[in-house]
């Protein structure tokens, strides 16, 4: 399972280290967060690491629908509901500078993107009022949005939606490699194939790793959700999985960006290949991370979905990513408490992550050299509501729920001596009670603690992937307890 962008995507070689461990920045993670804000440090003549605990874009970027747009499903109508009209007009400034950033950058470096209209549209009742807010709230943050009543080029029947135009799409792992070469050509070092387990706050900041310590006056985390507890992020964002199938033969093919505004979710983008050719992407059909019965039949939903509406439809790709949803709807982006203005963070982009990704670069360089971004003070400044404390509430309440039912399930049959079917995994009573994850895959069987190494949850087979997910915050783990993605930053342990 390889994504469309990473399977055609040229390798991004690693920088040797030459025995270096100090640096005025740090950043942890190379996707396009972490990228775009060691670029600008870079430029602003800091030394600056970039780790990368798998590979240059290997997680988020390089698994995104890579739509670089500002109708962005009912984002902007969502955050009307909880928050201030200058808060939403603060989001979408940040949004907007992000934006034309990245288009700009890419015209610079000649990166290709495609230019095409943005459509958020309403399968039923339901989606027709969430689709017309999101207009109503698009046209009062000033962007020039309509509405549209006939769909003509897609072969299923809508309620019409609400469009914007001129928005864009790219291969992310594109913007990647601009971004790489461009960081190494003002001093900039990547170093792939190393896992950050810690970082303290100090002068300078220490930056633990698997193998070494490096030192830096400033750190940036930029992973999916932060590798470090301080400020409990975990605990205010959702970890989200969805898929994507992409798709050849499809004819005719719709041409605009689109995404529903109620169920079934479906977003559909085009992806031009060299040949002058054209594949289909159709995302959706996502479900907490680790709480879904079998993610496999998730990814079919999205196939026999299209085999229905596109007869023609013959799969090339599918891949899956990991989304944080904040419970307050805007990115977490700015210091960690108890990080003494020294270690920075970025999380929460809610599934926008092209446009989101570039401001919260944009915010975190611009306070590490000393200035500051004129949307970012009133974001950082924005107040919790009611509604989204509940939410938080009930969030962490299901928190709990899901250890303590993960404890007792894992009792309930013994895993001794278990030997799973391929492409199976089971988790049970291990020796000494312990709850153990038993996998078969391609014919090696596995015995690894089912305790997330994180916070100590309970894994749950992913039948579609394969793998161990935690369905607490998120963490996942290869059948032998190899740290995947989320939070933990230690694997599984062996069990015998």
């Amino acid at each position: 399972m390889t994504s469309l962008w990473r399977d055609d995507a040229a390798p991004i070689s690693t920088d040797s280290l030459d025995g270096v461990l100090a640096y005025d920045d740090i950043v942890v993670g190379a996707g396009l967060t972490g990228l775009t804000t060691a670029l600008m440090l870079a430029r602003a003549g800091r030394a600056v690491l970039v780790l990368e605990a798998k590979t240059v874009g290997a997680v988020a970027t390089g698994n995104t629908t890579a739509k670089l747009s500002m109708l962005q499903g009912t984002q902007l109508s969502t955050l009307r509901r909880h928050h201030s009209r200058s808060v939403a007009q603060a989001y979408v400034d940040g949004n907007s500078e992000g934006q034309q950033w990245l288009l700009r950058y890419c015209a610079e470096h000649e990166v290709v993107v495609q230019r095409r209209d943005a459509v958020t549209y309403a399968n039923g009742r339901t989606g027709i009022a969430l689709a017309r807010a999101e207009l109503k709230a698009l046209r009062a943050a000033g962007l020039a949005a309509e509405w549209v009543d006939d769909l003509d080029e897609l072969p299923f029947e809508t309620q019409g939606g609400v469009r914007l135009a001129d928005q864009a799409q790219f291969d992310p792992m594109d913007v990647l490699a601009a971004l790489a070469r461009d960081l190494r050509a003002h001093g900039g070092v990547i170093h792939e194939g190393l896992r950050v387990t810690g970082v303290s706050a100090g002068s300078p900041c220490e930056v633990q790793t698997e193998f070494s310590t490096f030192q830096a006056d400033r750190v940036v985390i930029a992973t999916g959700s932060p590798i470090l507890d301080r400020g409990l992020a975990f605990a205010k964002t959702t970890p989200k999985r969805s898929y994507c199938v992409a798709f050849e033969g499809v004819d005719p093919m719709p041409e605009a960006m689109y995404l529903a505004a109620d169920p079934p979710s479906r977003s559909l983008r085009t992806a031009p290949r060299p040949d002058g050719t054209s594949l289909f992407i159709v995302g959706g059909a996502g479900h907490g991370v680790g709480r879904a019965r079998s993610p496999r039949q998730h990814v079919d939903q999205l196939r026999e979905w299209t085999a229905e509406h596109f007869s023609t439809a013959h799969e090339t790709h599918w891949w899956s990513a990991q989304d944080y949803s904040p419970i307050d709807h805007l990115p977490l982006v700015g210091a960690m408490p108890r990080g003494g203005q020294k270690i920075f963070v970025a999380t929460g982009f809610d599934k926008w992550g092209m446009t989101n990704a570039v401001a919260a670069a944009l915010t975190l360089s611009a306070t590490l050299l000393g200035g500051s971004m004129p949307w970012a003070a009133r974001l950082a400044r924005r107040k919790f509501d009611p509604l989204a404390l509940a939410k938080g509430a009930q969030a962490n309440a299901e928190v709990g729920s899901l250890m303590g039912a993960g404890q007792i399930g894992a009792q309930l049959r013994s895993a001794t001596g278990i030997v799973p079917s391929e492409g199976q995994g089971q988790v049970g009573r291990g020796r000494g009670v312990k709850p153990t994850a038993v996998s078969t895959v391609d014919g090696t069987t596995c015995a690894v603690s089912a305790l997330c190494s994180h916070l100590g949850g309970v894994v749950t087979w992913n039948d579609a992937e394969k793998s161990w997910d935690c369905p607490l915050h998120g963490s996942r783990f290869a059948p032998d307890g190899t740290v995947l993605e989320g939070p933990a930053t230690a694997p599984l342990a062996p069990r015998a």
